[in-house]
């Protein structure tokens, strides 16, 4: 009894060179996105513009910028609420953008680990 490959797959060598060569582009081009992605600076603004923060795509954040207005030594559980929330706010956006980024070079194909 003869074995059939599936379609695609006759010719053996050819096309599994062709499958190894597409695997180390695709290679090639997620380790240069995640290298952007970390070089890549994010600014997120948080309460109506009263704090900015600026962190790197490798998740350092780099600065804090808070308003005068919202020190107030009388509440300062808003301002640890709003630091909170504007850390949580930009590794989101981050995680977001790194996630579009991955999938433009995997065609949408969920590697997972990658970001």
């Amino acid at each position: 009894m003869k074995s059939r490959l599936p379609q695609g797959i006759q010719g053996g060598n050819a096309n599994m060179n062709q499958m190894v060569k597409k695997a180390q582009k695709m290679q090639e081009d997620i380790t240069r996105v995640q290298e952007e992605i970390e070089q890549k600076e994010f600014t997120k603004q948080v309460g109506g513009g009263a704090m900015e923060l600026v962190m790197t795509g490798d998740k350092k954040l780099k600065s804090v910028t808070l308003k005068p207005e919202v020190v107030d030594p009388e509440d300062i559980e808003m301002l640890q609420d709003l630091i909170i929330s504007g850390v949580n706010e930009i590794i989101q956006e981050i995680e977001d953008y790194g996630t579009a980024e991955m999938e433009k070079v995997t065609g949408g194909v969920s590697l997972p680990g990658l970001i």
